[in-house]
């Protein structure tokens, strides 16, 4: 069993009295005009299966393929003719006419921090230093972070990454956050609660002894003294910052935006379809953020040990030390990886299509590359940049399709090659922003948001 944390997500300590959360609500400053395209979803979940899944075991699998490649999982026929999944992923199997599955992703890069930073903001970065690669304000921004740029701010913040962004041992990694754009289009970011008896903790709730009336006599104080530092400090940056105090203020008083992080509120036998660990309690926070109007959650797959040590448990090599992690066959089938990823990846297709949120959310599962062919001798496979597959649903993705073909092995794109930046295209596509839209460094340069095609045969 997985350690459950009831109160795994929860926002960085949120001062009342000094309101720290305007400088997260940054986050949502509009970098450039609104781009044109024609809008198909409001909203996006990116899935990021961080440690890079086996497409051969899961997505694209080879039952002809030789032994010592083929996987010792099976093809499972779907409920679209003639697409199969694993057969470790029978509920997802169910909700295949939902699915685009892109088989033919490639770029050339092996490493994970590099490949991050790829698929991420759709940039190659030679200067990354692996692995002490720390994210730092000259990285690209990443697509969370224009999509803030390019997102006029409202109630709630655009975009919101949980559990928390990618990284370990100290180092946060590059192409997580908004880099040179400032802090203003960073990603809010959750961190972890104490852990919780029975009870999922809403992150902005008011501590105990402050209710909203005495929120409202702290906010005439912190205007009187804000209004004496305006006239010592006219300029525009704090006549900005003005603006992401009152929208912190109305997130804190509004009830909404509390509710929207309260999953103890659902029923009981939802949470229960999507599983009552850390990442069914994700997958639906982060539809119910959504359904408050904020505009991109991005779940990052990660076990956290009861020590808080985190593992990246896609890197299915195997010989590791996590539970069952002495070979790649038993970390896929372990709790953390395959039957979790089965039922809440499943419960939110089904939940978001019931609701008819479906055809207004994109919802992209991808990792940062694929996986060797060759089973290693922990019957693990290593990195590998050269092919892979990403999920695409609603948004106005048409479901129960394959684009893109593998070889008889899985290691390279034989149709309709696919790079990082074209996923990324197709994402800011479905959002009805343009790719070649610009936004300006800081140094006034113009810079294109993405390089990539949209592949708009999906559509």
């Amino acid at each position: 069993m997985l350690n459950r944390r009831d109160a795994m997500m929860r926002m960085g300590q949120v001062g009342v009295g000094a309101l720290t959360l305007p400088t997260l609500l940054q986050a949502q400053a509009p970098g450039a005009h609104a781009a044109g395209a024609s809008r198909r979803a409001k909203s996006c979940i990116l899935l990021y299966l961080w440690g890079g899944p086996p497409q051969q075991d899961m997505w694209d699998m080879k039952p002809d393929a030789p032994d010592g490649i083929k996987s010792a999982f099976r093809p499972m026929q779907t409920n679209v003719n003639g697409i199969h999944l694993c057969d470790q992923l029978p509920r997802l199997a169910q909700q295949a006419d939902k699915l685009c599955l892109v088989r033919s992703v490639t770029h050339p890069s092996n490493n994970h921090e590099p490949s991050v930073y790829y698929t991420l903001t759709g940039k190659v970065n030679n200067t990354l230093v692996v692995p002490r690669n720390q994210r730092n304000r000259r990285d690209f921004p990443n697509f969370a972070a224009m999509v803030s740029a390019l997102t006029p701010p409202g109630s709630m913040p655009t975009s919101v990454t949980i559990p928390k962004p990618i990284g370990h041992g100290g180092v946060t990694y590059s192409g997580t956050y908004a880099g040179w754009l400032g802090s203003r289009c960073d990603p809010m970011e959750v961190r972890e609660a104490p852990n919780a008896p029975d009870r999922y903790a809403a992150p902005i709730d008011l501590p105990a002894d402050m209710t909203t009336t005495r929120l409202q006599a702290r906010r005439g104080l912190l205007n009187l003294i804000e209004d004496a530092d305006r006239r010592m400090q006219n300029n525009r940056a704090t006549e900005g910052l003005s603006g992401y105090q009152e929208q912190a203020y109305r997130m804190l008083a509004s009830s909404n935006a509390r509710r929207a992080f309260s999953v103890d509120q659902e029923p009981s036998w939802l949470r229960d379809r999507y599983g009552r660990n850390e990442y069914g309690e994700s997958f639906l926070l982060a539809r119910r953020l959504i359904e408050a109007d904020v505009r991109l959650v991005s779940v990052i797959w990660m076990y956290v040990a009861p020590s808080g040590t985190v593992s990246n448990v896609w890197d299915t090599h195997g010989g590791v030390g996590i539970p069952d992690g002495q070979t790649g066959w038993s970390m896929l089938r372990a709790p953390y990886c395959l039957p979790s990823l089965d039922q809440a990846y499943s419960a939110l297709l089904e939940d978001l299509h019931q609701r008819g949120m479906l055809d207004d959310t994109l919802v992209v599962a991808m990792g940062e590359f694929g996986r060797t062919p060759r089973i290693n001798p922990q019957q693990g496979r290593e990195h590998w940049g050269a092919c892979s597959t990403t999920v695409l649903s609603g948004g106005g993705i048409r479901g129960g399709q394959v684009y893109g073909k593998s070889d008889r092995i899985a290691a390279y794109p034989t149709e309709n090659p696919v790079s990082p930046e074209d996923i990324l295209a197709t994402m800011y596509h479905a959002l009805g922003i343009r790719p070649d839209a610009e936004v300006h460094d800081r140094e006034g340069r113009p810079q294109r948001i993405c390089d990539g095609r949209a592949l708009t045969a999906v559509f």
